[in-house]
């Protein structure tokens, strides 16, 4: 079956999560121009999920969504509209492709809707008893010719295919957050993996304007095999310099050695409350699990999760405080384990304090925003290492061991056979986690 075919009948599971309302906008637009091309075939996108409430929302999002997406691409939409004399003004197509958009989309609860799904989207949380429960009920119900595609960003697919008993028809499309901006998508298959599939699966993340990267299916993959390691050696400077910082201060200078010294979008601290401080220990637990002489643990993570200090995101997207504080999305403070409340920022007092004792940056006003689209950023990011690595502040020393231990867990990902070469390892850092600049370099070594 072509995949113009498949996109006639359509489910995303988990729809109004974080991930899977992004997956649906993203569906939703393509089975739309499909709908636009050929205005007598039927497209239906079923979008699950166990909350009426939360669809409610993502009715909403979708709403809002399609408008700006119309208002971004009125030219194109023009030009799929052609054939619509009453179609004047720009504000006619952009109401009328915000229509067609959202009637494609079904919601609903159960998981019955989606029995006729040609191709099925999970984005369930990041439990393997949930997605045999829910996959499984599903293969029981749809086509033996549907296609499954997992959004795990861990759990190895094979393990998924064989409980679920799949034979080969699901494979690990892992999108990044927001899955509606985000240009990367990790491709896992099996070995057992219809080849059908994965060339399928090219062909989708083309569509949806995708750039892939093939993970091999080790736990935790590319993204997360770096990020999970990141985190512990994150972690573990803390530990060390809780002999002569608090650990408040220490979870401060470590959140600001990775932003602001390695120059990144945000600090360690700020990417696991992102993520989901929960999210990292499941990942953890998953990885621990499936990989032979592995263990990840932290048991920092593990007394704020017992502590139900989370992080991730509330549904209009603005960020729960975890790890930091959080005032208009920016971080203000750091969270006391041991008192259970949070610690304002003083940059007149505690705050100061610590940065004074990191020191000073290599330079100035050097920032990931600026950066992020300047021409030379290449040759200011080697000025800007070279620098750090003549200095001997506490700030230099943290930022050098990170990124030298950055670099390791980068290319024991290629020696371990967990990605192909250390351009596709380079590649989901900077694509997936918006870094300017892949593990391994030569930057300080």
């Amino acid at each position: 079956m072509k995949l113009d075919e498949r996109l006639k009948n359509v489910g995303v599971i988990g729809a109004a999560g974080k991930m899977g309302s992004g997956i649906v906008l993203l569906l939703a637009q393509e089975m739309a121009q499909l709908k636009i091309l050929n205005p007598d075939e039927g497209y239906y996108l079923y979008a699950v999920d166990v909350s009426e409430k939360a669809l409610d929302g993502l009715m909403d999002y979708l709403k809002v969504q399609a408008t700006k997406a119309a208002e971004k691409n009125c030219v194109v939409l023009r030009e799929l509209y052609k054939e619509r004399a009453d179609l004047i003004e720009n504000w006619d197509i952009i109401a009328q492709f915000t229509q067609d958009m959202l009637s494609v989309v079904r919601f609903g609860t159960d998981l019955s809707a989606a029995k006729n799904a040609h191709m099925i989207f999970e984005a369930v949380v990041e439990d393997l008893n949930v997605k045999d429960k829910i996959l499984s009920r599903l293969n029981r119900i749809c086509s033996p010719e549907t296609f499954y595609f997992t959004n795990t960003s861990s759990i190895p697919i094979h393990v998924i295919d064989e409980k679920v008993g799949l034979g080969g028809r699901i494979i690990g499309f892992h999108f990044y957050n927001p899955p509606a901006v985000q240009k990367l998508a990790e491709l896992i298959s099996a070995k057992n993996t219809k080849e059908e599939l994965v060339a399928l699966s090219h062909e989708i993340a083309e569509r949806l304007r995708k750039k892939i990267i093939h993970s091999n299916d080790v736990a935790g993959f590319i993204g997360n095999g770096h990020f999970m390691r990141d985190i512990l050696h994150a972690m573990d400077e803390v530990k060390k310099l809780s002999n002569t910082f608090s650990r408040i201060d220490a979870i401060y200078a470590m959140n600001r050695i990775s932003q602001d010294f390695l120059i990144r979008p945000m600090g360690i601290f700020q990417l696991i409350d992102y993520v989901g401080v929960d999210v990292c220990q499941l990942i953890m637990k998953v990885m621990t699990r499936y990989i032979p002489g592995v263990t990840l643990e932290c048991e920092l993570i593990n007394r704020m999760v017992e502590k139900k200090v989370m992080g991730g995101q509330y549904a209009d997207g603005n960020q729960k405080d975890g790890f930091l504080k959080y005032e208009k999305n920016r971080p203000s403070g750091v969270y006391n384990i041991d008192k259970g409340d949070y610690v304002p920022f003083d940059f007149q007092g505690w705050t100061k304090k610590v940065d004074d004792r990191l020191g000073t940056l290599p330079e100035a006003g050097l920032s990931w925003r600026k950066l992020l689209t300047d021409p030379n950023k290449e040759e200011k990011l080697k000025v800007y290492f070279s620098n750090l690595k003549k200095m001997n502040t506490l700030g230099a020393q943290l930022a050098k061991g990170y990124l030298k231990r950055s670099k390791e867990i980068g290319k024991n990902l290629v020696e371990d056979g967990v990605a192909q070469n250390a351009e596709d390892v380079n590649s989901v850092l900077i694509n997936g986690f918006y870094h300017l600049y892949g593990p391994i370099n030569d930057y300080i070594n």
